[in-house]
């Protein structure tokens, strides 16, 4: 777990060795508490846990003030801190050679991709597994396989907002079945310009780029590119956008950047690095794929600028949580 700019808490401090009064009082506490939740766990047994949602009786038990500060490992996790915070989670999923992004702002909810048609089923355990009920923003980047895929699956389990997808058309059997998922709900598509803004909860969305020239010969530069800031800190999504997408506009620096089209060396040029400078890297790829991606150029140029580069054929789903000020990444999250 990485942390950017954070101040260090009570339980922080303590684990440096400036062990207070109150801390060495709080854990004893804890161990008590903790000690009396697992034996109720064990207790209500296995059968419980097949209709009640484990997580949220963490959420439950520290929302009041039962587990704070625990020194119960599965409690300080990032994802559950920052549940209890009500910071924005940005989860960066492991859909193999495929994008899918779910962004909950508190009650507000994006997803962005849902990965290949045979990964459509993990993204929809993924989000039902978080507590998603309704997706307030499903942004299609375009139209290939890999990023819509699983689409349909996400479109027919779950309630949905608005629809983003650029104009290009395919004539494929998963757009199709996309579309008619789309018709069988009643839902309409939005196709955004640059420039288009909205909002989640706290976090502020723009559409920096979506359909440039020549897209019928090169899909990728469809792409629909989402600049989200959050208080003080900024996530850019970069879809399969291309060098020409890149070269089209000017970019600010970005705190947390998902890198285009799968760390590809069509992608990421020097000029756009320089421009973004992104504190962390995050490409979405699949274990020893057939591109052999990400490029070792992508990745040099991303590490030049001071870049920490996460891969989920590395790191398996990925979550960034921001406060408004303190980016914090966690890898391996289930």
């Amino acid at each position: 777990m990485e942390q950017k700019n954070s101040k260090p808490n009570l339980w922080e401090r303590a684990k440096l060795g400036k062990k207070t009064k109150e801390y060495k009082i709080r854990k004893w506490i804890n161990r008590i508490v903790s000690l009396i939740i697992l034996i109720a766990l064990m207790l209500m047994g296995k059968s419980y846990w097949e209709t009640h949602d484990y997580n949220e009786f963490l959420r439950n038990a520290i929302g009041n003030n039962v587990l704070q500060d625990s020194t119960i490992e599965v409690t300080n996790t990032l994802e559950t801190q920052a549940q209890v915070d009500g910071n924005l989670m940005v989860y960066y999923l492991d859909v193999g050679q495929a994008d899918s992004i779910l962004v909950m702002d508190k009650d507000k909810t994006m997803l962005i991709d849902a990965g290949t048609n045979e990964e459509g089923s993990t993204v929809v355990n993924f989000l039902k597994e978080k507590g998603v009920t309704k997706i307030d923003y499903l942004i299609g980047t375009h139209p290939h396989e890999d990023h819509i895929g699983g689409m349909d699956d996400v479109i027919n389990n779950f309630e949905i907002g608005t629809v983003y997808m650029p104009k290009i058309q395919t004539n494929t059997k998963t757009y199709e079945d996309v579309l008619d998922s789309l018709l069988n709900k009643n839902i309409q598509v939005t196709t955004p310009v640059a420039g288009d803004a909205f909002k989640l909860t706290n976090a502020n969305c723009t559409i920096m780029a979506t359909d440039t020239k020549d897209t019928e010969e090169n899909l990728n530069l469809s792409s629909i590119v989402i600049r989200m800031t959050y208080g003080g800190n900024s996530f850019l999504f970069m879809g399969d956008a291309e060098e020409e997408v890149e070269a089209s506009r000017s970019w600010l620096p970005t705190d947390v950047l998902k890198v285009g089209h799968h760390g590809s060396k069509t992608s990421s040029s020097q000029a756009f690095v320089n421009q973004v400078m992104p504190a962390y890297s995050i490409i979405q790829v699949g274990k020893d794929n057939s591109y052999n991606l990400p490029n070792q150029e992508t990745i040099d140029k991303l590490e030049a600028v001071g870049s920490k580069v996460y891969r989920t054929d590395e790191d398996g789903n990925i979550l960034v949580t921001s406060d408004g000020e303190n980016i914090q990444v966690q890898t391996n999250v289930k």
